[in-house]
């Protein structure tokens, strides 16, 4: 046909829809300024002016009548700020061509930056704000013209200080696992020796309110440390859920959220309480590197990136939560929140522009993060890597969500729940169960529910003995938190574990190396596949 458009030069705007085709027989069409905003405010796009789309979606060229007074008057436009908010082209993104004798104006519109957003027509943002979904452009609601409001600032928005608040909201057990955590991995550091408030300080949880010269909770700080109930008074729509279902069709056979009301429902628990759960299964055993022990395999940190990513990136004044599904072929993640930079920047990597960016340093001061950017493209090659599939982002708005597939080999992750009892399983065959069986049994009964708790925890992972108080307290109730001292712990628990042959050290020779941590031996697997198929566990 003739006149027709190659679409094929323009196959990296057909995805998600930004082509936009406007025969533009008058003039410029009104429209052109809501698919401007549109594009902008979404992943940008291409308007092709003087070309027609058929019932068949082949493009087809009619041409302008005066191409030349039509880019005058684009340009014109575009600079009045009665007609447009913001002119964020350059003159190389506006172009005519002429095909087959007919002229067109193609309008290269690219994303704007967080900086600049909202891009909208007219003179009122509530009213003239687009954006871009599978049915073309539509208008913006309140709610997501303030979501780009907020990520317009420079400042992250987690160090607002709260002055109608104080350290009271803080978790203080929480706020203590948080300070375990950073001796461990930084038994030098001036910090230790600092109070609680003078420790909170320098990470960023709470600061000097100009109103009234005293120190209040940071909005980073509630997050990481508040519980539940004075977080929703912050943050209305706050809400985190983690799920694990046999099947994707399925109702979840264990879950726990913020709202439950028996655990603190902070970031910071919420991400020990996860990390465990997601990791528990990996095919992937520890390898050695000399004579130390490689403890975060490649997978694990992928995972443990992947976690950090829905909390540091989400919106939390947004509508929906964080929603964690592990399934028995796949894994989803969803946080409130588009990816600030988008995606293919995300993709290619070396930028970091987190919301939470308080939040993110606090993490990464306890060895969880490296905010480099380059956190996405190594998930990437790495699950694409051990199982051959590659996640899947979708980003979608009105709300704004980021959504993350993950797949997994066929043999799949391992869910347990207490109705699973077809047989023992890692190893134990039908010859040796019942003798095993009868073996485990008594050994169970000299184990305490904490040493079954940890038990559970520790499949593929190595830990230290401070932070396995820490994944203890972080499964306890309000009313059954242990007050005990990691010494007492070591003492107790740690060491009757050890004695029963279920953990052993990694430095047998050296019990107090800077590096000790410890690992389930092939008892302690044992032990935890009878324990999965008895009632002693969920």
């Amino acid at each position: 046909m003739t006149g027709m458009i190659d679409i094929t030069n323009l196959s990296k705007y057909e995805k998600n829809n930004r082509i936009e085709v406007k025969r533009a027989k008058g003039g410029l069409p009104n429209s052109l300024w809501e698919t401007y905003s549109a594009f902008a405010n979404t992943d940008g796009g291409i308007i092709l002016l003087g070309v027609d789309e058929k019932e068949n979606h082949t493009l087809v060229v009619t041409g302008v009548e005066d191409v030349h007074k039509m880019k005058v008057d684009f340009w014109n436009d575009i600079n009045n700020k009665q007609k447009i908010s913001l002119n964020i082209l350059t003159e190389r993104r506006v172009s005519s061509k002429t095909i087959e004798g007919k002229d067109i104006l193609c309008v290269e519109v690219p994303k704007a930056d967080r900086r600049h957003r909202p891009i909208y027509v007219g003179n009122d943002p509530m009213r003239g704000t687009y954006r871009r979904g599978f049915e073309g452009d539509y208008l913006c609601a309140k709610e997501e013209v303030a979501a780009m409001y907020r990520d317009s600032s420079d400042t992250s928005i987690d160090q607002k200080v709260l002055t109608t608040i104080d350290t009271e909201v803080f978790d203080m057990d929480t706020v203590h696992r948080y300070r375990n955590r950073f001796a461990q991995f930084h038994p030098t550091h001036i910090w230790i020796d600092d109070d609680d408030e003078l420790f909170l300080r320098h990470i960023g949880a709470i600061a000097l309110s100009e109103e009234d010269t005293k120190f209040h909770p940071t909005c980073a700080g509630l997050l990481m440390f508040g519980h539940e109930y004075d977080i929703v008074r912050e943050y209305p729509h706050y809400f985190l859920d983690y799920q694990e279902k046999e099947s994707n069709e399925t109702r979840w056979i264990h879950r726990f959220t913020s709202s439950s009301g028996d655990w603190s429902g902070n970031l910071y628990d919420f991400f020990f309480r996860v990390y465990p759960r997601i990791t528990a299964d990996l095919p992937v055993p520890f390898v050695t590197k000399g004579m130390d022990r490689q403890d975060d395999t490649p997978l694990h940190l992928a995972l443990r990136e992947v976690l950090l990513n829905s909390i540091a990136h989400a919106d939390f004044y947004s509508r929906q939560g964080i929603v964690i599904v592990k399934g028995r072929n796949r894994m989803t993640f969803a946080n409130p929140g588009d990816i600030r930079i988008g995606l293919q920047t995300a993709l290619a990597g070396g930028v970091s522009d987190p919301r939470n960016e308080t939040v993110m340093k606090m993490f990464s001061l306890i060895d969880v993060g490296e905010r480099a950017g380059s956190g996405i493209p190594d998930f990437m090659s790495t699950w694409l890597k051990h199982f051959g599939t590659s996640p899947v982002y979708t980003i979608t708005h009105n709300p704004e969500r980021t959504l993350l597939t993950i797949s997994v080999a066929e043999s799949g992750l391992t869910v347990h729940h207490k109705e699973q009892k077809s047989g023992l399983r890692n190893g134990l065959t039908t010859q040796n169960s019942a003798e095993l069986s009868n073996s485990l049994a008594k050994l169970s009964e000299t184990i305490d529910n904490d040493a079954i708790l940890l038990i559970n925890n520790m499949l593929c992972n190595h830990y230290s003995s401070t932070e396995l108080l820490e994944v203890l307290n972080s499964a306890r109730t309000q009313q059954e938190l242990s007050k005990r001292s990691l010494r007492t712990f070591v003492s107790t628990t740690l060491k009757m574990m050890i004695d029963a042959g279920l953990l052993a050290p990694l430095y047998p020779k050296t019990p107090h190396h800077p590096k000790q941590k410890y690992y389930l031996t092939e008892q302690g697997k044992t032990m935890l596949a009878y324990l999965r198929n008895t009632d002693c566990m969920e």
